[in-house]
């Protein structure tokens, strides 16, 4: 949900360059390539007044105002609904009593030798 919210609030563009009818680049949040020859036809401009290449920037706006409401807002039976989910769904979760270990402060004894090895009985 947090994904849908985060696409449809972005706004981006996309910058195309063309040089005449070709299209040369595309790009996206950054500015497009320009081709080889813009700056032979920047002088050429200067001096017919016409440039054959051109920059076209399409601007995709995202969605700018979020509809937010308040707990005021809400009708009687929404919010009657709304506090008792929310108070069980809090008690829902109780934590466990505290479990009284009464030896976990001494240490298991030493192991000299394992008494099954030296036997031969395992339980199967």
């Amino acid at each position: 949900m947090a994904i849908l919210v985060l696409f449809s609030t972005v706004s981006f563009t996309i910058e195309k360059h063309f040089c005449g009818d070709v299209l040369i680049d595309v790009a996206v949040f950054t500015e497009a390539q320009k081709c080889v020859m813009e700056a032979f036809e920047m002088e050429q401009a200067a001096i017919t007044k016409m440039n054959c290449c051109k920059d076209d920037l399409e601007l995709l706006k995202g969605q700018d105002v979020l509809k937010s409401q308040s707990y005021e807002d809400l009708h009687f039976d929404q919010s009657v609904f709304l506090s008792t989910f929310v108070y069980t769904y809090i008690n829902l979760f109780e934590g466990l009593p505290e479990q009284i270990i009464p030896h976990k402060d001494y240490s298991p004894p030493n192991l000299v030798a394992d008494i099954q090895v030296l036997d031969q009985v395992f339980i199967i």
